[in-house]
Formats: structure tokens, sequence, C-alpha cells
């Protein structure tokens, strides 16, 4: 009845798994998929309502006044604020990848067949993981502390 291609191929699989088929287990295989993709919308949702609020907080400094000077300190400290926000954004995101991570990495281990050989490769992966995190987390520190410490070049004199 099948023959050896791929579309005959996929239809035999299919039909040979049908009756085998579980609702309820399909649905708790996906709902960590679910819940990360939640997690993530959340922060995103939270980021953006954080961004628009301190957009706001500027306009609302900067209306009506008349002052250069002033006008450029509000938008400095914005600026500042911006790029604070942003290491902060960041910092949030890389944690709630890395412990999606580690939670992929304890399901596996979990439903691997022999979970006592994957366990020392969970080990390992995790611990990677915790480096690269901790490297990452010190690389945002060190270039938000050089972000922070710029400041303005003085103006060179003019001479005739």
């Amino acid at each position: 009845m099948f023959k050896n291609t791929p579309f005959e191929a996929i239809a035999k699989t299919l039909s040979d798994a049908a009756p085998k088929f579980n609702p309820a287990g399909m649905e708790d295989a996906i709902k960590p998929a679910q819940e990360n993709l939640k997690a993530w919308a959340d922060l995103a949702q939270h980021q953006a309502q954080e961004a628009q609020a301190a957009i706001a907080e500027t306009v609302e400094s900067i209306k009506g006044i008349k002052d250069p000077q002033a006008a450029f300190e509000i938008m400095k400290a914005s600026a500042e604020a911006g790029m604070a926000m942003f290491a902060k954004n960041l910092k949030d995101a890389t944690s709630l990848s890395f412990g999606q991570f580690h939670s992929t990495i304890d399901a596996v281990e979990k439903a691997h067949p022999a979970p006592e050989a994957f366990a020392s490769v969970a080990k390992n992966l995790k611990a990677a993981a915790s480096t690269a995190e901790s490297n990452l987390e010190a690389a945002m520190e060190k270039g938000a502390a050089a972000v922070a410490s710029v400041s303005p070049a003085a103006k060179a004199k003019k001479s005739r």
C-alpha cells in the first residue's frame, strides 16, 4: 500500500501513530513551552510599560522649559536613566533565558531513558550556562560603568 516516497512515509508514520495519540500527554508536553512564551510576553510587556512611563516623564519634565541648559540637563538625565533601564532589561532577559535553559535541562534529564547517564552531561551544561551568565553580567556591569564614567569633552579654545 505504501511506497517509499517521503509523502507516503509520513502518511504511514501518522497512520501508525494515530491510535497512540494521547491529547492529555500532548497538552502536558506543550505546557512548558506555553509557560516560557508567557514569561517572555510578560517581561516584554513590563519593559515596554517602563519605557513608556520614562518617556512620558521626560516629556512632562521638558514642558514649559525656556532655559536651554535646563533642557539639556533633563535630556542628559533621561539618557542616563534610559541606559540604566536598558542594562536592567538586558539583565532581566538574560536571567529569564538562562533560567529557562536550566529548566529545559532538568526536563530532559527527567525524561531521559537513562537519567543517571545524562546527569553528568546535564551538570556540565548547567555549569557552562552559569559561567556564561556570570561572564555576561560582568561584561554588562563593566559596560555600564564605562558609559557612566564618560564625561563631556572639554571645549577647545579658539585661538586667533
